[in-house]
Parts: C-alpha cells; structure tokens; sequence
C-alpha cells in the first residue's frame, strides 16, 4: 500500500514542479541545500563553522520541506473538493 501512495506523492511532486512556480522554488533551494549538506558530510574534521552551517542547512532544509508539504496538502484538498 505505501507503494501507491509513493507513487502519488512523486506524481503530485512532479506536477507541482511544472504547475506551481512556488513550489519549484522550494524545491531548487531544498535541492541546493541538500547538496551543501553532503558536502559538509564528506568532510573528515569538520570545523566549527562548518558544524553550525550543518546545523543550520538541515533546520532550513525542514523549513523549506513543511512549506513544499503544505502546498502539496492544499492541492490534494482543493483537488478532492473539486
């Protein structure tokens, strides 16, 4: 049953990409912050600096993912009203 709605929630995404010019901005800076994030992982000693931009890069990563999941919510509830 996950698998369905795994495929819902990625054609959902897909389409939301290409309709909600919002959405794809989340998404492109989501994206961007994720690829920092491995970066930073890949380091052996990190430093200080880099620890607290770990930190801070994974707390707006979440931000950014609650506000593309709140789009996504409110599509799926006018989708179902309509």
């Amino acid at each position: 049953m996950s698998n369905s709605s795994d495929t819902i929630d990625a054609s959902l995404k897909e389409f939301l990409l290409k309709s909600d010019e919002q959405y794809r901005e989340l998404a492109t800076e989501h994206l961007k912050y994720d690829e920092r994030l491995s970066e930073l992982s890949c380091l052996s000693h990190p430093n200080e600096q880099e620890l607290l931009e770990e930190t801070i890069l994974k707390k707006k990563k979440l931000f950014l993912k609650d506000q593309m999941e709140t789009i996504a919510a409110r599509f799926r509830s006018s989708a179902v009203a309509h």
